[in-house]
């Protein structure tokens, strides 16, 4: 029977299994030990005898930011799908989580600009905020505490086949080349994966990629924070096209270590760099006051940037060959313009996804198209809605899709509204923070009282 893509993407995100898990698996091998990697072995954990997580970096605590992990300088905030799910792994980790130092941004302490005007409330749900370290290294203690989940530092170099599934995984470590055999495969290894050519390389088909290029930059820093219960904890000051250009915008919020982390972004030219000077004058004169109030602190350590010159999508679900036992998650599936800080809630609904496929009661030896499905859901959220703001940036180059101009006007009717609509910023912050599929936004009472808003506010 039909279901909705708003009716599936809510199914995906419930916090609870429809059925028990079985255990149906010998070996499952998890290619990456990120968020999504890590959320991944969590899941297949009930579900094999054993599970073994490769990864190429060095993950002993406090390693901190990695070559593996190139976004993780930047700010990151736990939105509440993700929280939500990554509970429902992993139970009282966001106590954990705020009990390490992580800040609880709730939505008395929350604002939210946009074109330098203060957003009335919208979203009444917590989030948490934490460098991208501290949240990897809590999720891979806890993800390691299970008894038949191992990692092994390796690079991964390609996999087997046996007749019309996976049978293996080649990889480097300090001993030398070696092939693992494994039942079931899981890609994490984000937006650089080779998947394609492992494919390949053993006959199989590589999967269509998409690109868009979008030019993004961000620029980074910490600051001391002395205010034990700070309100503001988060600011974000957002800049549409049409006022802002390619200034994406500013944020900041309260992280572990009694620190402050700052964020500035830009595409094309409006490159946010790493001067301290620059960064500290755009804070203090281009956005709202509580900007300069953080970053007259101690500042603590050098300005760090990230580039991204593309958003990336590979569609599994177009596939027509496609082997058994073999499925990709996290950037390895979509990687979009992180600004909107769904990444790792997108990760988690993976493992949603995978959950869902692997408790389903199908032979998980065959091709996956059932996962691939309910993946395609949770991508096509996040990158409609992802790529149509980019899409509105004078550099951003395109193309633009069909439909393409009246999904804009629908866009920019919401997100005007949601300035002074409570109603709106409520539906508006739900989509945003992965709670709700973006088509609610296009049901005809919200669009209607979105346009009345607006013709009330120009008159």
């Amino acid at each position: 029977m039909y279901q909705s893509s708003a009716r599936v993407f809510a199914r995906i995100g419930a916090t609870g299994g429809t059925t028990a898990p079985s255990v149906v698996l010998g070996r499952a091998v998890v290619l990456g030990a990120s968020v999504a990697g890590l959320l991944a072995a969590r899941v297949l954990a009930e579900h094999a005898d054993s599970v073994l997580i490769l990864d190429r970096d060095e993950l002993d605590a406090g390693a901190g930011h990695r070559s593996g992990v190139p976004q993780g300088t930047q700010m990151h905030v736990l939105l509440p799908a993700g929280m939500h799910q990554i509970e429902r792994w992993f139970p009282g980790f966001s106590g954990q989580a705020l009990a390490a130092g992580a800040a609880l941004l709730t939505a008395a302490t929350r604002r939210s600009y946009l074109d330098g005007r203060r957003k009335v409330g919208g979203s009444d749900v917590d989030m948490i905020a934490a460098s991208r370290p501290f949240l990897e290294e809590l999720l891979r203690r806890r993800t390691l505490e299970l008894p038949n989940v191992t990692l092994r530092r390796a690079r991964v170099t390609g996999l087997t086949f046996d007749g019309a599934a996976v049978s293996g995984v080649c990889h480097q470590s300090a001993t030398g080349p070696a092939v693992v055999s494994a039942d079931f495969v899981v890609d994490a290894t984000g937006r650089s994966s080779r998947l394609g050519d492992w494919l390949e390389q053993g006959g199989w088909e590589r999967p269509p990629m998409r690109r868009m290029l979008i030019n993004l930059h961000y620029a980074t820093a910490t600051f001391r924070r002395t205010e034990t219960d700070a309100v503001p904890s988060a600011v974000l000051a957002g800049c549409t096209a049409r006022r802002g250009g390619d200034i994406a915008g500013a944020a900041f919020s309260a992280i572990e270590g009694d620190r402050w982390i700052v964020m500035l972004g830009g595409y094309g030219d409006s490159r946010p760099g790493r001067d301290v000077g620059d960064l500290l004058r755009r804070c203090r004169e281009d956005f709202p006051p509580e900007f300069a109030r953080v970053v007259d602190n101690e500042l603590l350590g050098p300005v760090r940037t990230y580039s991204q010159a593309d958003s990336r999508r590979r569609d599994f679900h177009r596939l027509g060959r496609v082997p058994g036992g073999l499925v990709a998650v996290g950037d390895a599936v979509s990687s979009f313009n992180p600004i909107y800080g769904q990444g790792m809630s997108s990760a988690a609904l993976h493992a949603s996804c995978l959950s869902a496929y692997l408790r389903s009661g199908g032979d998980p030896r065959r091709p996956a198209r059932d996962f691939h499905a309910l993946q395609r859901v949770v991508v096509d959220a996040a990158w409609g809605m992802s790529t149509s703001a980019d899409l509105a940036r004078p550099s951003v180059p395109g193309p633009r899709p069909r439909g393409h101009r009246i999904s804009r006007w629908i866009s920019d009717q919401i997100v005007a509204a949601s300035v002074t609509d409570p109603t709106i910023a409520r539906r508006f912050d739900a989509v945003v923070e992965m709670r709700s599929h973006p088509t609610s936004l296009a049901r005809p009472g919200t669009l209607a009282r979105a346009v009345r808003v607006n013709r009330q506010a120009t008159r």
